[in-house]
């Protein structure tokens, strides 16, 4: 008889999603096959699969001892989130060559599924960073009598999500601060830099609108500049290393003695970039937006306002729902009416909808549930390219108002 031969082993995921990625989240469950492609008849001991996702960093540093001695310190740390383990085909032990329970596969292709289910922890987001990662992957291996293991790691993409829509990152910040320039014992005119955002939550692809008015009272020429940094943070041996990355960037009009620039709305687009990674021990990525005044021969003026990057967009509804019913307590209670003490029951559906209007009706209801379920589902934060476009500014006037403003009861004194 002629062995056969292994011509391949391959993993392949049911992706949960349109794009054919395999992205995850904690609690989803993972599936897939492994394909194995053979040419003539093997004996096999076992095809076992092992899934894994762990946070860890590394990095080293020099250390003196004394004058002429010297050494490396290494900093290592490891998170374990889930370490899976199954059998596809076989038995668990592979450790001899014996040929009892052996399992003969004959040429050709043949699958063989796996599923697990990711655990319900939160779970840091896939990452790669200086000095440390996030990983999560599915090895295979097979195993047969006098042969060396044949083995496959494929990797898989997690992302533990935020979601933008909450009232801690939907509020706006604002800073402003002055500078005096002194040049031995003269004394020049200030620069002064006021600088506001409309919130500290974004999702990549989005455009971060900067409102900033810089007024340069100095006899230098300065510069306005904004940029996005990226910090990622590692964590090992009560030891931190740090590295500082600038993500985007864009630059004002240069400033002579005695001139103002305002920044009405100005755009700085956030690039595909891994989201924030603010719940694991070992690793954590933070991003700032710092606007500045760029001033030669000195000490920069700059304002810093934390993001947090997540991958729940703005519900384009959100904000105006709040304002809207804010506004209608306002409305009543300033007309000073009261709700009756036991309110009647509401009229039926049906006395009020037709079944014309019904059928009408179901169409953009169920459009309107297709868009929710796209927005809570993954989003690929640094797989593609985003399109996801800052909401219209919103204001609390009414551009088309039911009535004439002066018909309108207003609020006694």
């Amino acid at each position: 008889m002629v062995l056969g031969k292994v011509k391949s082993l391959t993993i392949s995921f049911e992706c949960l999603n349109d794009h054919n990625i395999p992205v995850y989240s904690s609690g989803d469950r993972v599936s897939g096959r492994v394909n194995l492609e053979i040419t003539g008849e093997i004996r096999v001991k076992s095809l076992k699969i092992n899934a894994r996702g762990h946070a860890k960093v590394r990095w080293t540093e020099s250390r003196n001892a004394g004058s002429n001695t010297a050494y490396t310190q290494n900093y290592t740390e490891e998170v374990e989130y889930f370490n899976h383990n199954d059998v596809l085909l076989g038995h668990e032990r592979d450790d001899d060559n014996s040929e009892e329970g052996l399992h003969t596969i004959h040429s050709g292709r043949h699958e063989y599924a796996f599923s697990f289910e990711l655990p319900q922890i939160p779970l840091a987001t896939s990452f790669e960073g200086r000095h440390g990662s996030v990983r999560y992957w599915v090895k295979a291996e097979l195993h047969r009598p006098w042969f060396l293991p044949v083995k496959l790691k494929k990797e898989f993409t997690v992302f533990e999500h935020i979601d933008i829509n909450t009232p801690s990152l939907l509020s706006p910040q604002a800073d402003t601060k002055e500078k005096t320039l002194c040049c031995w014992l003269c004394t020049s005119g200030p620069i002064s830099l006021s600088a506001k955002i409309e919130r500290k939550g974004y999702t990549p692809g989005e455009s971060i609108q900067i409102f900033a008015e810089i007024e340069n009272c100095s006899s230098r020429m300065v510069v306005p500049k904004a940029t996005i940094y990226q910090t990622q943070a590692f964590y090992a041996k009560g030891k931190m290393k740090e590295v500082k990355q600038l993500i985007a960037n864009l630059r004002g009009e240069s400033l002579s003695s005695g001139k103002t620039e305002t920044w009405n709305g100005k755009q700085l687009k956030i690039p595909p970039v891994s989201p924030s990674i603010l719940d694991c021990s070992v690793i954590r990525v933070e991003y700032s937006l710092m606007v500045y005044v760029d001033i030669p021969g000195a000490m920069d003026l700059f304002l810093n306002f934390p993001l947090v990057i997540g991958t729940i967009p703005l519900h384009p509804f959100g904000s105006r729902t709040s304002s809207v019913s804010s506004q209608g307590s306002m409305n009543i209670n300033c007309l000073g009416l009261t709700l009756p003490e036991r309110p009647e029951a509401p009229p039926s559906y049906a006395e009020v909808i037709s079944e014309e209007n019904r059928q009408s009706r179901i169409a953009p209801i169920a459009a309107f549930d297709n868009f929710e379920r796209a927005l809570r589902g993954p989003l690929f934060a640094y797989i593609q390219e985003f399109r996801f476009l800052p909401p219209p500014l919103y204001s609390e006037n009414d551009p088309n108002p039911d009535q004439p403003t002066d018909e309108r009861p207003s609020c006694p004194s």
